[in-house]
């Protein structure tokens, strides 16, 4: 026979037990998800964020360097224009006066009336013509017929140049805000940290990479220039690094050591991929002299000045400025030799 008892109804109080714990549970999950990371968990992420903003950086330094550059050349170019613009208003007043002395004599030449109504390129294109003017005339026509063409290609390139330069400008602007974004986001992560954990992290930073003294050993530099560059750099030491700064109170990397260079008379390129490419001669490791270009990350976005053994001198990052620090503290890429 069935059986008709209705089915055992769960505890109350074990159902209330349970689902407390479930919360718990959760709760304690959720805590785990959203805890606050270590200082060496932040002090990672922050150098990943000012590693990145180096690199938009040394890109904004070369877009900045290629502005310049076509700045100038632009202007250059404008001034070539406006010249011979005036050349050519010189050479046209010129054979209007011929036109008119013919005019006064007895009459226009049948060819300068052709000529004075149509470009000189085309009239002259017609040989036949030049058998009715005289060599004075044709002269003038050939000179006036040289100017327009090079005038029309100087505005060519001047209009391609400003194309560039436009283009330049976008691209800068882009840049510089990667690396507002960038330095943005890192102080957002350090903002996270109280104050006392902020000054731990920055005086474990130091400890671990940078200082702001060194033994650098009596080892001579490579010449009175690269002596003199480094006596600058290292009396550097201690300002701030900011990201496209070439000095006096403050400076990136490459600003650090192009700045460097041109105090001791010397002129190297502005970015560190340049100043590894263009800035000298390159030297191995063993062969370091002080004031030697060291090189560090694949893409070469930073650089710094060896400055005797086994440390160099280099704008580091805006937590620790300019500062000394071991040869190897970084991927190390290669040397040059400033010559």
């Amino acid at each position: 026979m069935a059986s008709h008892r209705r089915p055992k109804q769960p505890n109350r109080a074990r159902v209330t037990v349970l689902t407390a714990g479930a919360a718990a549970a959760v709760a304690l999950t959720t805590q785990s998800a959203h805890a606050e990371p270590s200082k060496s968990e932040v002090k990672k992420k922050v150098d990943a964020l000012y590693e990145k903003a180096e690199v938009a950086t040394e890109q904004y330094n070369a877009a900045k360097e290629r502005q310049a550059k076509l700045t100038k050349q632009v202007e250059q170019i404008q001034d070539q224009v406006a010249r011979g613009q005036e050349d050519l208003n010189e050479l046209r007043d010129g054979l209007g006066s011929m036109a008119a002395a013919q005019y006064r004599g007895g009459g226009l030449d049948p060819s300068m009336q052709l000529f004075l109504s149509s470009d000189p390129d085309t009239y002259l294109d017609r040989a036949s013509a030049l058998d009715h003017v005289s060599a004075k005339q044709a002269d003038a026509l050939k000179q006036i017929s040289a100017k327009q063409r090079s005038l029309t290609q100087q505005r060519q390139e001047a209009g391609q140049k400003l194309q560039d330069l436009e283009e330049t400008r976008t691209e800068l602007g882009k840049r510089k805000a990667e690396v507002q974004k960038k330095l943005a986001e890192a102080q957002r992560v350090l903002n996270r940290l109280t104050a006392a954990e902020r000054a731990e992290l920055a005086e474990a930073n130091a400890a671990s990479r940078t200082t702001t003294r060194a033994d650098l050993g009596n080892a001579p530099a490579s010449s009175s220039r690269a002596a003199a560059a480094l006596s600058f750099a290292k009396s550097k030491v201690g300002l701030p690094y900011v990201y496209g700064a070439t000095g006096p109170g403050s400076f990136d990397c490459s600003g650090l050591t192009s700045a460097a260079y041109a105090s001791a008379g010397v002129g190297i390129p502005r970015t560190s991929q340049a100043q590894y490419s263009g800035a000298g001669t390159h030297v191995s490791q063993s062969q370091l002299q002080p004031g030697d270009l060291v090189f560090y990350y694949s893409d070469l976005h930073h650089v710094g000045m060896y400055a005797g053994n086994g440390q160099i001198v280099h704008a580091s990052n805006p937590t620790t400025g300019i500062v000394y620090a071991p040869l190897n503290s970084m991927p190390y890429m290669g040397a040059v030799r400033v010559g």
